[in-house]
């Protein structure tokens, strides 16, 4: 499995971030541009991932780990932050809300 850094994340362009926090986490804060698919709805919700390559983030990266691992061997392009949304903001890196 494939991760990235969140500081090379904030320098990717055109490549899309799926948040798979829950809705209530999400919505507390979030990088900029990311797309809710919280982790307990995700093998319901597979047609709403995007075609191509994309990245994935949650608090602190152990269960966009797991997505990206799960989701990687089922032959999706999938790239997991290290460190998550919390690495992100303790960079200081903005967040929306």
């Amino acid at each position: 499995m494939e991760s990235i850094t969140v500081a090379q994340l904030r320098e990717r362009s055109g490549v899309p971030l799926i948040d798979v926090r829950e809705p209530d986490e999400f919505a507390a804060g979030r990088v900029p541009g990311a797309v809710n698919l919280p982790m307990s709805q995700l093998g319901q919700r597979l047609h709403e991932l995007p075609d191509g390559a994309f990245d994935v983030i949650c608090k602190v990266g152990g269960r966009s780990a797991r997505v990206a691992e799960a989701l990687t061997a089922r032959g999706y392009e999938a790239v997991n932050v290290d460190g998550g949304t919390d690495a992100w903001i303790q960079a200081g890196y903005p967040v929306e809300s």
